[in-house]
């Protein structure tokens, strides 16, 4: 393992979720790899949604719940451009290893990351708020 790798797994921390012998391997790199790093992240994530609100003139502030959780989830799912960019901060943190097994399942981590993602700033809603 490089040094980049090894500073990666330290850097991340412990694996966030159970890990057993009948994990699949989609719930394994969830669990070892997607939670840590979007908890790393998580600032960074709502720093992000902030300035893409703010940038697209979105006054979030007016909205009812229902709909700021409906600009959440439409904003990160049809805005490909803000979407690759949150994927960046992510794989961007993937070690060799990652990144190999990433690209052999790329779909299937896309949409498990993205919907862990949507989630993650859906349940801290009051900081998006500011």
């Amino acid at each position: 393992m490089n040094q980049r790798d090894q500073f990666l797994k330290e850097f991340r921390g412990q694996t966030i979720g159970s890990v057993t012998e009948q994990s699949s391997v989609d719930e394994v790199f969830q669990n070892e790899v997607l939670r840590p790093i979007l908890k790393l992240q998580n600032d960074l994530f709502i720093a992000s949604f902030i300035d893409y609100k703010i940038k697209n003139k979105i006054d979030f502030n007016v909205l009812s719940i229902d709909k700021k959780l409906a600009t959440i989830e439409n904003t990160i799912q049809k805005d490909i451009k803000f979407r690759n960019t949150l994927k960046g901060m992510i794989i961007g943190l993937f070690t060799s290893d990652d990144y190999l097994l990433y690209t052999k399942n790329e779909t299937s981590i896309n949409k498990r990351m993205i919907s862990m993602l949507i989630e993650r700033l859906k349940s801290q809603l009051q900081l998006l708020e500011l």
